[in-house]
């Protein structure tokens, strides 16, 4: 007997049948942009940041998962802006994994996705670091338009469902308390 498909499964085949179907290059072209501007938008929050990539100014990154790719040049401010097309990448980091959803569900733990390094070593550490220590304060940005006291009750919320989903993620996979083989767990701290 077959064991029951994932729904996961069922989904990531719909996402491989829609990922073969291209955007306009028009549209493709201004995510790109908006993704950028959300980019330096967050680095200009941490000087450090933007120091560390004012150093590798004019170098450039591309970025591929699946067919989507994305050219990234680093500017003498410490910013990001695309790069033209046709030069050759100092630094290429490919995303390897091919399901979205187990994208989602790596960046739900909070565990980075695994990633094929080609190029400029010192750039990528760069890139590593610009990933392990920028974060960006949705909270504060939020309270520009509505204020503190909306923004801090948005931002808990948000705090408790992203919770709830990684503890969710985390037992998925784990088989019910009750169900044949198992046992209910002892009250006390779990590991």
């Amino acid at each position: 007997m077959d064991a029951p498909k994932s729904p996961f499964s069922l989904l990531d085949g719909l996402f491989d049948k829609l990922g073969s179907v291209q955007p306009p290059r028009w549209f493709q072209e201004e995510a790109q942009h908006r993704l950028v501007l959300l980019l330096n938008h967050v680095l200009q929050q941490e000087p450090e940041a933007t120091a560390r990539l004012a150093r590798q100014k004019n170098r450039i990154a591309l970025l591929q998962w699946r067919q989507f790719t994305l050219r990234l040049q680093a500017t003498p401010a410490g910013l990001l802006d695309l790069a033209p097309d046709g030069q050759v990448p100092d630094l290429t980091l490919t995303i390897t994994e091919e399901s979205p959803f187990a994208l989602m569900q790596a960046a739900v733990r909070g565990d980075k996705p695994a990633v094929r390094i080609e190029g400029d070593v010192q750039f990528a550490a760069e890139i590593n670091w610009l990933v392990d220590h920028v974060r960006w304060d949705l909270e504060e940005d939020l309270a520009r338009i509505v204020g503190d006291t909306p923004a801090h009750f948005i931002g808990s919320a948000a705090r408790r469902m992203a919770e709830a989903l990684r503890g969710f993620v985390s037992r998925k996979g784990a088989a019910p308390a009750g169900a044949a083989g198992t046992t209910a767990p002892a009250d006390g701290p779990q590991a």
